[in-house]
Protein backbone atom coordinates (compact mmCIF):
# COMPACT_ATOMS: atom_id res chain seq x y z
CA UNK A 1 0.00 0.00 0.00
CA UNK A 2 1.42 3.38 -0.98
CA UNK A 3 0.92 6.75 0.63
CA UNK A 4 2.47 10.19 0.39
CA UNK A 5 4.37 11.90 3.20
CA UNK A 6 4.60 15.65 3.75
CA UNK A 7 7.35 16.15 1.24
CA UNK A 8 5.41 14.35 -1.45
CA UNK A 9 7.89 11.47 -1.73
CA UNK A 10 6.57 7.96 -1.87
CA UNK A 11 6.98 5.84 1.30
CA UNK A 12 6.11 2.20 1.83
CA UNK A 13 3.43 1.65 4.44
CA UNK A 14 3.15 -1.88 5.82
CA UNK A 15 -0.04 -3.68 6.65
CA UNK A 16 -0.85 -5.60 9.81
CA UNK A 17 -0.06 -9.32 9.45
CA UNK A 18 -3.24 -11.31 8.90
CA UNK A 19 -5.41 -8.19 8.61
CA UNK A 20 -6.93 -6.65 5.48
CA UNK A 21 -5.92 -2.99 5.54
CA UNK A 22 -7.66 -2.02 2.33
CA UNK A 23 -9.03 1.50 2.67
CA UNK A 24 -6.74 2.35 5.59
CA UNK A 25 -6.73 6.05 6.36
CA UNK A 26 -4.25 6.23 9.25
CA UNK A 27 -0.48 5.74 9.33
CA UNK A 28 1.17 4.53 12.55
CA UNK A 29 4.80 5.67 12.58
CA UNK A 30 7.13 3.67 14.84
CA UNK A 31 10.59 4.32 16.28
CA UNK A 32 12.35 2.52 13.44
CA UNK A 33 10.75 4.74 10.84
CA UNK A 34 8.32 2.04 9.72
CA UNK A 35 4.74 2.97 8.88
CA UNK A 36 1.81 0.67 9.55
CA UNK A 37 -1.55 1.20 7.91
CA UNK A 38 -4.73 1.17 10.03
CA UNK A 39 -8.34 2.34 10.05
CA UNK A 40 -9.65 5.29 12.02
CA UNK A 41 -12.87 3.65 13.15
CA UNK A 42 -11.07 0.53 14.43
CA UNK A 43 -8.51 2.48 16.45
CA UNK A 44 -11.12 4.87 17.81
CA UNK A 45 -13.41 2.04 18.95
CA UNK A 46 -10.55 0.23 20.71
CA UNK A 47 -8.93 3.16 22.52
CA UNK A 48 -10.32 6.43 23.80
CA UNK A 49 -6.80 7.88 23.74
CA UNK A 50 -6.35 7.08 20.05
CA UNK A 51 -9.84 8.41 19.38
CA UNK A 52 -8.95 11.79 20.88
CA UNK A 53 -5.70 11.89 18.92
CA UNK A 54 -7.58 11.20 15.71
CA UNK A 55 -10.15 13.89 16.48
CA UNK A 56 -7.47 16.49 17.18
CA UNK A 57 -6.80 18.86 14.25
CA UNK A 58 -3.57 17.96 12.49
CA UNK A 59 -2.00 21.25 11.49
CA UNK A 60 1.30 20.22 10.03
CA UNK A 61 1.12 16.68 8.69
CA UNK A 62 -1.54 15.35 6.36
CA UNK A 63 -1.33 12.75 3.63
CA UNK A 64 -2.35 13.43 0.07
CA UNK A 65 -5.42 11.29 0.58
CA UNK A 66 -6.52 13.15 3.68
CA UNK A 67 -5.23 10.45 6.03
CA UNK A 68 -3.73 11.08 9.43
CA UNK A 69 -0.47 10.11 11.14
CA UNK A 70 -0.03 8.83 14.69
CA UNK A 71 3.40 8.31 16.18
CA UNK A 72 4.01 5.48 18.65
CA UNK A 73 7.63 5.85 19.65
CA UNK A 74 9.88 4.42 22.33
CA UNK A 75 9.05 0.73 21.79
CA UNK A 76 10.21 -1.81 19.19
CA UNK A 77 8.45 -1.71 15.82
CA UNK A 78 7.34 -5.34 16.12
CA UNK A 79 5.77 -4.58 19.52
CA UNK A 80 3.68 -1.82 17.88
CA UNK A 81 2.69 -4.29 15.16
CA UNK A 82 1.63 -6.84 17.80
CA UNK A 83 -0.30 -4.09 19.61
CA UNK A 84 -2.24 -3.16 16.46
CA UNK A 85 -2.78 -6.82 15.63
CA UNK A 86 -4.46 -7.32 19.03
CA UNK A 87 -6.70 -4.31 18.43
CA UNK A 88 -7.93 -5.92 15.21
CA UNK A 89 -8.03 -9.59 16.22
CA UNK A 90 -8.21 -9.59 20.06
CA UNK A 91 -5.46 -12.22 20.01
CA UNK A 92 -1.86 -12.22 21.18
CA UNK A 93 0.37 -15.22 20.60
CA UNK A 94 2.50 -16.77 23.33
CA UNK A 95 5.63 -15.88 21.38
CA UNK A 96 4.60 -12.23 21.13
CA UNK A 97 3.77 -12.15 24.82
CA UNK A 98 7.15 -13.64 25.71
CA UNK A 99 9.10 -11.24 23.49
CA UNK A 100 7.06 -8.04 23.84
CA UNK A 101 4.96 -8.53 26.99
CA UNK A 102 6.56 -5.60 28.80
CA UNK A 103 6.12 -3.25 25.83
CA UNK A 104 2.55 -4.41 25.23
CA UNK A 105 1.68 -3.74 28.86
CA UNK A 106 3.03 -0.21 28.57
CA UNK A 107 1.16 0.40 25.31
CA UNK A 108 -2.09 -1.03 26.68
CA UNK A 109 -1.79 1.19 29.74
CA UNK A 110 -0.92 4.36 27.80
CA UNK A 111 -3.69 3.87 25.24
CA UNK A 112 -6.24 2.41 27.68
CA UNK A 113 -6.78 -0.95 25.97
CA UNK A 114 -8.09 -2.80 29.01
CA UNK A 115 -8.42 -6.28 27.55
CA UNK A 116 -4.83 -6.32 26.31
CA UNK A 117 -3.67 -4.97 29.65
CA UNK A 118 -5.30 -7.88 31.49
CA UNK A 119 -3.76 -10.35 29.04
CA UNK A 120 -0.32 -8.81 29.56
CA UNK A 121 -0.67 -8.87 33.34
CA UNK A 122 -1.53 -12.57 33.33
CA UNK A 123 1.17 -13.37 30.80
CA UNK A 124 3.90 -11.49 32.68
CA UNK A 125 2.71 -12.89 36.02
CA UNK A 126 3.54 -16.38 34.74
CA UNK A 127 7.08 -15.25 33.91
CA UNK A 128 8.00 -13.60 37.23
CA UNK A 129 11.29 -14.94 38.63
CA UNK A 130 13.68 -13.85 41.34
CA UNK A 131 15.82 -12.15 38.69
CA UNK A 132 12.97 -10.22 37.07
CA UNK A 133 10.71 -9.51 40.05
CA UNK A 134 12.21 -6.11 40.88
CA UNK A 135 11.90 -4.84 37.31
CA UNK A 136 8.36 -6.17 36.98
CA UNK A 137 7.18 -4.72 40.28
CA UNK A 138 8.45 -1.31 39.17
CA UNK A 139 6.65 -1.75 35.85
CA UNK A 140 3.45 -2.85 37.62
CA UNK A 141 3.56 0.22 39.83
CA UNK A 142 4.02 2.59 36.89
CA UNK A 143 1.29 0.93 34.83
CA UNK A 144 -1.12 0.49 37.73
CA UNK A 145 -1.13 -3.28 37.14
CA UNK A 146 -2.52 -4.58 40.42
CA UNK A 147 -2.61 -8.26 39.46
CA UNK A 148 0.99 -8.28 38.26
CA UNK A 149 2.14 -6.37 41.33
CA UNK A 150 0.45 -8.85 43.66
CA UNK A 151 2.12 -11.75 41.86
CA UNK A 152 5.49 -10.02 42.18
CA UNK A 153 4.92 -9.46 45.89
CA UNK A 154 4.07 -13.16 46.32
CA UNK A 155 7.34 -14.15 44.64
CA UNK A 156 9.20 -11.59 46.75
CA UNK A 157 7.60 -12.94 49.92
CA UNK A 158 8.37 -16.55 49.05
CA UNK A 159 12.02 -16.08 48.09
CA UNK A 160 13.35 -12.79 49.41
CA UNK A 161 16.78 -14.24 50.25
CA UNK A 162 17.29 -15.11 46.59
CA UNK A 163 15.90 -11.78 45.37
CA UNK A 164 18.17 -9.88 47.77
CA UNK A 165 21.26 -11.16 45.95
CA UNK A 166 20.15 -10.08 42.46
CA UNK A 167 21.48 -7.08 40.59
CA UNK A 168 17.96 -5.70 40.33
CA UNK A 169 17.61 -5.45 44.10
CA UNK A 170 21.06 -3.85 44.45
CA UNK A 171 20.12 -1.31 41.78
CA UNK A 172 16.85 -0.65 43.62
CA UNK A 173 18.68 0.05 46.88
CA UNK A 174 20.78 2.74 45.23
CA UNK A 175 18.27 4.38 42.86
CA UNK A 176 14.82 3.87 44.40
CA UNK A 177 15.04 3.65 48.21
CA UNK A 178 11.35 4.56 48.57
CA UNK A 179 10.26 1.47 46.64
CA UNK A 180 12.75 -0.61 48.61
CA UNK A 181 11.19 0.69 51.84
CA UNK A 182 7.69 -0.09 50.52
CA UNK A 183 8.66 -3.67 49.66
CA UNK A 184 10.39 -4.22 53.00
CA UNK A 185 7.31 -2.86 54.77
CA UNK A 186 5.16 -5.32 52.81
CA UNK A 187 7.40 -8.21 53.86
CA UNK A 188 7.19 -7.15 57.49
CA UNK A 189 3.40 -6.85 57.29
CA UNK A 190 3.18 -10.23 55.57
CA UNK A 191 5.13 -11.85 58.39
CA UNK A 192 2.87 -10.19 60.93
CA UNK A 193 -0.25 -11.41 59.09
CA UNK A 194 1.19 -14.92 58.91
CA UNK A 195 1.80 -15.00 62.66
CA UNK A 196 -1.69 -13.62 63.29
CA UNK A 197 -3.26 -16.32 61.10
CA UNK A 198 -1.28 -19.04 62.84
CA UNK A 199 -2.28 -17.71 66.25
CA UNK A 200 -5.92 -17.49 65.21
CA UNK A 201 -5.80 -21.05 63.84
CA UNK A 202 -4.27 -22.34 67.06
CA UNK A 203 -6.88 -20.53 69.14
CA UNK A 204 -9.71 -21.88 67.00
CA UNK A 205 -8.26 -25.37 67.43
CA UNK A 206 -8.28 -24.89 71.20
CA UNK A 207 -11.93 -23.80 71.18
CA UNK A 208 -12.85 -26.80 69.04
CA UNK A 209 -11.09 -29.08 71.53
CA UNK A 210 -12.93 -27.42 74.38
CA UNK A 211 -16.22 -27.98 72.58
CA UNK A 212 -15.30 -31.63 72.10
CA UNK A 213 -14.50 -31.88 75.81
CA UNK A 214 -17.94 -30.44 76.63
CA UNK A 215 -19.63 -33.01 74.40
CA UNK A 216 -17.63 -35.86 75.93
CA UNK A 217 -18.41 -34.62 79.43
CA UNK A 218 -22.15 -34.69 78.70
CA UNK A 219 -21.77 -38.11 77.07
CA UNK A 220 -20.01 -39.55 80.13
CA UNK A 221 -22.33 -38.01 82.72
CA UNK A 222 -25.57 -38.80 80.86
CA UNK A 223 -24.85 -42.07 79.05
CA UNK A 224 -21.72 -43.44 80.61
CA UNK A 225 -18.62 -44.70 78.84
CA UNK A 226 -15.96 -47.40 79.35
CA UNK A 227 -15.09 -46.81 83.02
CA UNK A 228 -17.34 -43.98 84.24
CA UNK A 229 -21.13 -44.14 84.26
CA UNK A 230 -23.89 -41.60 84.86
CA UNK A 231 -24.09 -40.04 88.29
CA UNK A 232 -27.43 -41.79 88.92
CA UNK A 233 -26.26 -45.26 87.83
CA UNK A 234 -23.42 -47.72 88.18
CA UNK A 235 -20.29 -47.90 86.02
CA UNK A 236 -20.81 -49.47 82.60
CA UNK A 237 -19.83 -53.03 81.87
CA UNK A 238 -16.55 -52.83 79.98
CA UNK A 239 -17.07 -56.21 78.32
CA UNK A 240 -20.33 -55.07 76.69
CA UNK A 241 -19.53 -51.42 75.98
CA UNK A 242 -16.68 -50.53 73.66
CA UNK A 243 -14.86 -47.17 73.57
CA UNK A 244 -16.59 -44.17 71.96
CA UNK A 245 -15.40 -42.56 68.76
CA UNK A 246 -13.54 -39.78 70.60
CA UNK A 247 -11.46 -42.27 72.48
CA UNK A 248 -8.53 -40.07 73.47
CA UNK A 249 -10.60 -37.13 74.75
CA UNK A 250 -13.21 -39.34 76.44
CA UNK A 251 -10.64 -41.52 78.20
CA UNK A 252 -8.76 -38.44 79.38
CA UNK A 253 -11.93 -37.02 80.90
CA UNK A 254 -12.77 -40.32 82.58
CA UNK A 255 -9.31 -40.47 84.13
CA UNK A 256 -9.76 -36.89 85.31
CA UNK A 257 -13.16 -37.66 86.85
CA UNK A 258 -11.84 -40.75 88.65
CA UNK A 259 -8.91 -38.76 90.01
CA UNK A 260 -11.24 -35.97 91.15
CA UNK A 261 -13.40 -38.45 93.05
CA UNK A 262 -10.48 -39.82 95.05
CA UNK A 263 -8.13 -36.83 95.35
CA UNK A 264 -7.61 -35.62 98.88
CA UNK A 265 -6.31 -32.17 97.97
CA UNK A 266 -9.16 -31.14 95.63
CA UNK A 267 -9.29 -27.69 94.07
CA UNK A 268 -8.62 -25.59 97.15
CA UNK A 269 -5.72 -27.82 98.08
CA UNK A 270 -3.84 -26.89 94.91
CA UNK A 271 -4.28 -30.07 92.80
CA UNK A 272 -3.77 -29.03 89.18
CA UNK A 273 -5.75 -31.91 87.69
CA UNK A 274 -8.72 -31.20 89.98
CA UNK A 275 -8.61 -27.53 88.97
CA UNK A 276 -8.79 -28.53 85.32
CA UNK A 277 -11.94 -30.57 85.86
CA UNK A 278 -13.40 -27.80 88.01
CA UNK A 279 -12.84 -25.35 85.15
CA UNK A 280 -14.43 -27.74 82.66
CA UNK A 281 -17.48 -28.16 84.88
CA UNK A 282 -17.78 -24.39 85.21
CA UNK A 283 -17.44 -23.95 81.45
CA UNK A 284 -20.14 -26.54 80.84
CA UNK A 285 -22.54 -24.73 83.18
CA UNK A 286 -21.86 -21.46 81.33
CA UNK A 287 -22.99 -22.92 77.99
CA UNK A 288 -25.58 -25.43 79.22
CA UNK A 289 -29.11 -24.50 78.13
CA UNK A 290 -31.04 -27.55 79.31
CA UNK A 291 -34.32 -26.53 80.96
CA UNK A 292 -34.48 -29.75 83.00
CA UNK A 293 -31.94 -30.55 85.74
CA UNK A 294 -28.61 -31.39 84.12
CA UNK A 295 -26.84 -34.64 85.00
CA UNK A 296 -23.39 -33.08 84.77
CA UNK A 297 -22.08 -32.68 88.35
CA UNK A 298 -22.25 -29.18 89.86
CA UNK A 299 -23.96 -27.74 86.76
CA UNK A 300 -26.98 -26.41 88.67
CA UNK A 301 -24.81 -25.07 91.49
CA UNK A 302 -22.56 -23.20 89.05
CA UNK A 303 -25.61 -21.74 87.27
CA UNK A 304 -26.99 -20.41 90.54
CA UNK A 305 -23.63 -18.95 91.47
CA UNK A 306 -23.20 -17.36 88.04
CA UNK A 307 -26.66 -15.79 88.18
CA UNK A 308 -25.73 -14.13 91.48
CA UNK A 309 -22.26 -13.02 90.39
CA UNK A 310 -23.10 -12.18 86.78
CA UNK A 311 -22.21 -8.51 87.07
CA UNK A 312 -18.77 -9.28 88.40
CA UNK A 313 -18.05 -12.08 85.95
CA UNK A 314 -14.57 -12.02 84.41
CA UNK A 315 -14.53 -10.55 80.88
CA UNK A 316 -11.97 -13.12 79.72
CA UNK A 317 -14.22 -15.91 80.91
CA UNK A 318 -17.22 -14.48 79.01
CA UNK A 319 -15.08 -14.27 75.88
CA UNK A 320 -14.01 -17.89 76.31
CA UNK A 321 -17.65 -18.98 76.65
CA UNK A 322 -18.60 -17.11 73.45
CA UNK A 323 -15.72 -18.68 71.55
CA UNK A 324 -16.65 -22.20 72.69
CA UNK A 325 -20.31 -21.60 71.76
CA UNK A 326 -19.15 -20.44 68.31
CA UNK A 327 -16.99 -23.56 67.96
CA UNK A 328 -20.01 -25.64 68.95
CA UNK A 329 -22.04 -24.09 66.16
CA UNK A 330 -19.27 -24.76 63.63
CA UNK A 331 -18.97 -28.33 64.87
CA UNK A 332 -22.70 -28.95 64.55
CA UNK A 333 -22.66 -27.72 60.92
CA UNK A 334 -20.01 -30.27 59.98
CA UNK A 335 -21.40 -33.09 62.14
CA UNK A 336 -22.92 -34.99 59.21
CA UNK A 337 -19.65 -34.96 57.32
CA UNK A 338 -17.78 -36.18 60.39
CA UNK A 339 -20.20 -39.07 60.78
CA UNK A 340 -19.72 -40.09 57.16
CA UNK A 341 -15.96 -39.79 57.12
CA UNK A 342 -15.04 -40.58 60.72
CA UNK A 343 -12.60 -43.40 61.26
CA UNK A 344 -12.66 -44.57 64.90
CA UNK A 345 -9.31 -44.40 66.64
CA UNK A 346 -7.68 -47.73 67.24
CA UNK A 347 -7.90 -48.75 70.90
CA UNK A 348 -4.57 -48.81 72.65
CA UNK A 349 -3.55 -49.58 76.17
CA UNK A 350 -4.12 -46.93 78.85
CA UNK A 351 -2.12 -46.59 81.99
CA UNK A 352 -3.34 -44.28 84.79
CA UNK A 353 0.21 -43.35 85.66
CA UNK A 354 0.92 -42.22 82.07
CA UNK A 355 -1.88 -39.67 82.05
CA UNK A 356 0.10 -36.47 81.59
CA UNK A 357 -0.54 -33.21 79.75
CA UNK A 358 2.92 -33.25 78.23
CA UNK A 359 2.75 -36.87 77.07
CA UNK A 360 -0.74 -37.13 75.50
CA UNK A 361 -0.99 -35.82 71.94
CA UNK A 362 -4.68 -35.00 72.35
CA UNK A 363 -4.46 -33.71 75.93
CA UNK A 364 -6.92 -30.83 76.05
CA UNK A 365 -6.89 -29.85 79.68
CA UNK A 366 -3.73 -27.70 79.88
CA UNK A 367 -5.51 -24.47 79.02
CA UNK A 368 -3.55 -21.27 79.20
CA UNK A 369 -6.88 -19.46 78.71
CA UNK A 370 -8.20 -20.19 82.17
Amino acid sequence: MKSMDLTGSRETTEGIPGVDTTGADVRIVTSGGRCIAAHTHVLASASTVLEKQLERPEKRRTTSGGGRTIRILGVPCDAVSAFLSFIYTSRCSAEEMERYGVHLLVLSHVYCVGRLKRECERGLARMVTAESVVDLVQLARMCDAAYLKMRCLKVLEGGFKEVETTEGWKFLQVHDPLLELELLQFLDDAETRKKRRMRSRDEQGLYMELNEAMECLEHICMEGCTTVGPHDGGPPNQTKKGPCQRYSTCMGLQQLIRHFATCGRKVHGGCLRCKRLWQLLRLHSSICERPEPCKVPLCEQFKMKLSVEKKGEDGKWRLLVRKVVSAKAISSLSQRERKLNHNPTKVVGWDDEDFSATQQKHEIFSFGTF
